[in-house]
């Protein structure tokens, strides 16, 4: 069982009467508002679980955490309140469909509300603000233009284009249902392999009902209705003041010498990051 009650609290959403369209609505702005992308974890060397209890009591103490965390809780806070949720195996693609389906990098939720199904997904690393129906169309948001259209290779399932100017291209989920417990491998792969993105370059992204907020390694991001606008933060004072002002992650379950040894990786990986493009220019 989870703790409804603190988990609407963080969200500053009150308990819904009924599972409604509006309460949803609200719900998910208010969790991709509120609630931070985020691979903290993995630059700091500690594993996490993909549980929904372990991942809502996260979120509870003013964290975060990636697609397995951040819709695993969600899914849970949802099933709790009366919704009727189906998690699913999901990829993150580029242009063009992998023909071998979504892998499993990432979990997708959809909820049937009022005889139809809407794609709800809070952990799609600055994508949606608010859920989109399972059919073909596009959809704006904000700044941002959305597709939805039937997958081309997955039977049933469903391909989620992305922004131009978002950090990946599209998202494909199948239609069959799975368990949380179906990810705890991928989780495994994605949160301890030196090989993995997540591993290798910190990641931070929060949505608003304007843009999205990207912190990836030292450079801070914003994209909005304006333009992007990126800044480089080179000092550890400021780039922990971006995580709580920017983020709402002030780390107070990271003591100071565990955040002497964030910063110095965070920021040894962008030296070599930068003089990597410095040589590539040469």
């Amino acid at each position: 069982m989870i703790d409804v009650d603190a988990y609407l609290a963080v969200l500053g959403v009150p308990r819904p009467a009924a599972p409604t369209a509006e309460a949803l609505w609200a719900l998910h702005r208010a969790q991709v508002e509120r609630v931070a992308y985020e691979t903290l974890d993995n630059q700091l060397g500690r594993p996490t679980g993909v549980g929904a209890e372990e991942s809502v009591a996260r979120i509870l103490r003013g964290r975060g955490g990636y697609c397995f965390h951040l819709n695993g809780a969600f899914a849970a806070l949802l099933t709790a309140l009366g919704y009727d949720v189906t998690l699913h195996r999901a990829g993150v693609q580029d242009e063009v469909e992998d023909p071998e389906g979504p892998g499993g990098d990432h979990l997708a939720l959809t909820v049937g509300l009022d005889g139809e199904r809407w794609l709800v997904d809070t952990g799609l690393a600055g994508g949606m603000y608010e859920p989109l129906p399972l059919r073909e169309g596009t959809y704006t948001q904000g700044p941002f233009t959305y597709a939805m259209a039937p997958s081309v290779v997955v039977p049933g399932g469903w391909r989620f284009a992305h922004d131009p100017r978002g950090a990946f291209t599209a998202m494909v989920f199948a239609p069959e249902p799975v368990e949380l417990s179906f990810f705890a491998e991928e989780h495994h792969r994605l949160s301890t392999s030196p090989e993995s993105g997540f591993v290798r370059v910190l990641q931070v992204q929060l949505r608003d009902a304007k843009g999205v907020d990207m912190l990836r390694g030292c450079v801070l991001r914003r994209i909005d209705a304006v333009g992007t606008h990126e800044q480089t933060i080179n000092a550890a004072d400021d780039w922990y003041g971006v995580l709580a002002d920017v983020f709402h992650l002030n780390l107070a379950d990271v003591d100071a010498p565990a955040r002497a040894e964030l910063w110095h990786r965070v920021r040894t990986a962008h030296r070599e990051w930068e003089a990597a493009g410095q040589r590539a220019t040469l």
